[in-house]
């Protein structure tokens, strides 16, 4: 019998049924140092099906459940994975121009539920986030959406470098906003297939990602200020290209 609550499975002989019967799993936590048979299956299978892998002290575990979870843990995803290199082929045979939000790093649960929000609502057709260093993909997330993280395709990508390489040698431009851009964001052509990257609340766009990035782009201030709040900037840049698009 699985055992789990609402929000997680525990102990080895589930964890791993839970990997067969393909149950929505967010990520894997397992006790430093610990290996078994069992525990290597789980490991392979998981790498097998791009799910995080974490390997964590005894308290950690002990914080999620005081229950017997035997040195490992899997944490329930509410919604399903897709991956980019299947769902960019789709978006353009269903004859749409792409629009596509890629965050990098965000750790806020509600930012990423606001920003996938407002992306279902400006008609983007997904959002690409790292399966690491990212918030927790959790009931609370799609409650802060209001939804929208059940109705648009998440993509939970290994690494987003190689992302950013295959949507432009697909055809898409990748634009970053940092603040440390000299173009405004207004002057992108988001009348063209698009990506936008919005970097982590504390240090933003990763300066790999900066750099692979065709344009970088700003939201110009009235006073002199450090940034908008990640969310925020993601509305203003997603609806400038509502904006163009219906205008074109």
């Amino acid at each position: 019998m699985m055992k789990k609550s609402n929000d997680f499975i525990y102990g080895v002989n589930p964890v791993f049924e839970a990997l067969e019967e393909g149950a929505m799993i967010d990520k894997i936590l397992i006790k430093r140092s610990k290996s078994d048979e069992i525990i290597n299956s789980i490991i392979a299978r998981a790498k097998q099906l791009s799910i995080p892998l974490f390997f964590v002290p005894q308290e950690k575990l002990d914080r999620i459940t005081r229950k017997n979870h035997q040195g490992c843990i899997a944490l329930s995803s509410p919604i399903d994975f897709h991956s980019i290199e299947d769902v960019l082929p789709q978006i353009f045979e269903d004859g749409e121009l792409p629009l596509i939000m890629i965050l990098d790093s965000l750790t806020d649960v509600r930012n990423f539920g606001a920003i996938s929000r407002t992306c279902l609502s400006a008609g983007f057709q997904t959002i690409i986030i790292p399966s690491k260093n990212f918030a927790r993909v959790s009931p609370d997330a799609v409650k802060t959406s209001a939804g929208a993280l059940l109705k648009i395709p998440i993509c939970r990508e290994e690494n987003l470098s190689d992302v950013v390489s295959f949507l432009q040698q697909s055809g898409v431009q990748v634009i970053a906003a940092t603040e440390k851009a000299q173009d405004n964001y207004y002057q992108v052509d988001f009348t063209r297939p698009t990506a936008i990257i919005m970097g982590s609340e504390d240090t933003g766009v990763s300066t790999e990602l900066m750099r692979k990035a065709e344009q970088l782009v700003k939201i110009p201030m009235h006073n002199e200020f450090d940034s908008l709040n990640v969310s925020v900037a993601a509305g203003v840049l997603s609806f400038e290209a509502v904006k163009q698009r219906l205008t074109e």
